[in-house]
């Protein structure tokens, strides 16, 4: 389970701060509410070193949300990130589902920057 980590924001520019890096645990998930495309959306963050990678918080299989209580996400035992609701599992580099109801769907990346020390939304996808 990762420590419940969120943060609230109002809007969706490029550039907008999400949180500070040091407060999202190496390995770790958190959440940021935000607002995209006028749009409220929840995504998870999930840091690797000093990288983060984004997803909207929309698990392919049901449409619901991954984690099991605001900003509580369950992660595997190798570290994957997996949806409280049926189970399905996800791999950390690319988001994909590599176990459970929706095998082989990915969640939807969103596009997201480490700057002087915070997490930021990016122009910019992920490779």
């Amino acid at each position: 389970m990762s420590e419940g980590v969120r943060t609230l924001l109002s809007t969706g520019e490029d550039g907008a701060r999400l949180m500070p890096l040091s407060q999202i645990e190496d390995g770790g998930f958190a959440e940021a509410e935000v607002t995209l495309d006028g749009d409220a959306e929840s995504l998870i963050l999930h840091r690797d070193g000093d990288c983060v990678r984004a997803w909207l918080n929309v698990c392919p299989h049901a449409g619901r949300r991954l984690d099991w209580a605001p900003g509580q996400f369950l992660k595997s035992r190798e570290g994957g990130l997996v949806c409280a609701v049926h189970g399905a599992t996800f791999e950390t580099e690319g988001g994909s589902c590599v176990a459970g109801p929706c095998r082989g769907e990915s969640l939807r990346p969103v596009a997201v920057e480490v700057r002087d020390g915070e997490v930021v939304l990016s122009p910019t996808p992920h490779p």
